[in-house]
């Protein structure tokens, strides 16, 4: 292996390490408080945040938007991400990833399990990995006295 080489294997390892790590703030932000100011930090401009139940949000101003609401509605939640597939092509990406996590809603303080498939679209911008597309597919959700069903 040539010192070309061994520097495209390190470029690749090290991107993958950072969209790891863009996903580990995605999760952060979430659990402290849905955050609408720093979760725009982590998605293009034109990024796209779109999820069964909640809609598509496009572009910071609409992503701010919903996460204020989210902060609204959600007083707790602990996000647990698991399994990435994740492509690295230069300086956009691919990924998907297993969602576990618990929440409560401030409504009826109620509890809530639910599982999600997110496939997830990066870009390379400025030399830092951002959110292009971020979709979340519901898998699973159940509650107290619901059971353990995918959703219809």
């Amino acid at each position: 292996m040539n010192v070309e080489q061994l520097a495209g294997r390190i470029t690749r390892l090290e991107d993958l390490e950072a969209i790891r790590h863009l996903k580990a703030r995605y999760c952060e932000i979430c659990d402290a408080d849905h955050d609408p100011d720093r979760i725009v930090t982590i998605f293009a401009a034109d990024g796209v945040w779109e999820g069964a139940g909640f809609g598509r949000a496009a572009g910071h101003a609409a992503i701010r938007e919903l996460f204020g609401r989210f902060r609204q509605m959600v007083s707790f939640s602990h996000h647990m991400v698991m399994n990435p597939l994740l492509e690295v092509h230069g300086d956009v990406a691919h990924g998907t990833w297993q969602f576990l996590g618990a929440f409560t809603f401030r409504e009826h303080q109620q509890a809530r399990w639910v599982a999600v498939r997110y496939t997830d679209d990066y870009v390379r911008i400025g030399g830092e990995w951002k959110y292009q597309h971020l979709r979340g597919e519901v898998r699973l959700s159940a509650g107290p006295g619901e059971s353990w069903a995918a959703p219809r």
